[in-house]
């Protein structure tokens, strides 16, 4: 779930300077500034999220995209008494986001409060038998990746990832067609959790108590089409 976007032109384009595409509705319900879960925008694997005119975009030569991400929800495989089972995660990964209730896979959660970064619910089942725990993950765990670290730093506890073009986006004010960028997201072996028993099997159940650290994005790769 994307909440902000930014073509930025050059390497030492700070976040925030480039052409902002979009960002979420934000609230203070909760407090302090938030993301907005209940207006925010989903799209899955080959799905349009956003749809820009041209003529709204400054022209120049963009060399990256920036993207900040804050919800995902994927699959993955648990260790239980009785074997390995599929389990669902939802992940909470922007800087801070009100939440008023999700649902991880058949289970809602009601929780009516901002939740920081790193906030994740697990839900799993088999032969009959169901578990959904929720949890936070240590500050500054999650991972995001930044090839512009030393120019372009992004601010602390976000999930603004950034990607480069293979070739920059140019953009001269006179285009005839659309022009339309793919993302890809890696999320290899982005789910990480406290091995407590040694069997490198995420076992959220005593006695292991395994807990999730980290469910960041890997990597991103912006392209043209």
């Amino acid at each position: 779930m994307p909440i902000y976007l930014e073509l930025a032109p050059t390497a030492t384009t700070l976040p925030g300077n480039g052409a902002v595409l979009y960002r979420a509705d934000e609230t203070t319900t909760g407090g302090a500034n938030a993301i907005d879960f209940s207006k925010s925008k989903f799209a899955g694997n080959n799905e349009i999220f956003l749809s820009v005119p041209l003529n709204e975009l400054a022209a120049g030569t963009y060399n990256y995209l920036r993207v900040s991400l804050a919800y995902q929800n994927y699959n993955v495989y648990v260790s239980t008494p009785i074997g390995t089972v599929d389990a669902t995660v939802a992940s909470f990964i922007g800087f801070n986001t009100y939440v008023g209730n999700f649902k991880v896979k058949d289970s809602t959660i009601a929780v009516n409060a901002n939740k920081k970064q790193g906030y994740w619910a697990v839900e799993a089942s088999a032969a009959g038998f169901g578990t959904v725990q929720a949890g936070q993950a240590p500050e500054g765990a999650t991972t995001v990746p930044n090839p512009l670290f030393a120019t372009s730093p992004i601010p602390a506890g976000s999930c603004l990832v950034t990607g480069a073009f293979a070739s920059p986006l140019v953009i001269n004010g006179n285009e005839t067609s659309d022009i339309n960028i793919e993302v890809s997201l890696s999320t290899n072996k982005s789910f990480e959790w406290s091995e407590t028993d040694g069997n490198n099997l995420y076992n959220p159940l005593p006695p292991a108590n395994d807990m999730v650290v980290d469910m960041g994005i890997r990597g991103m790769i912006p392209s043209k089409r």
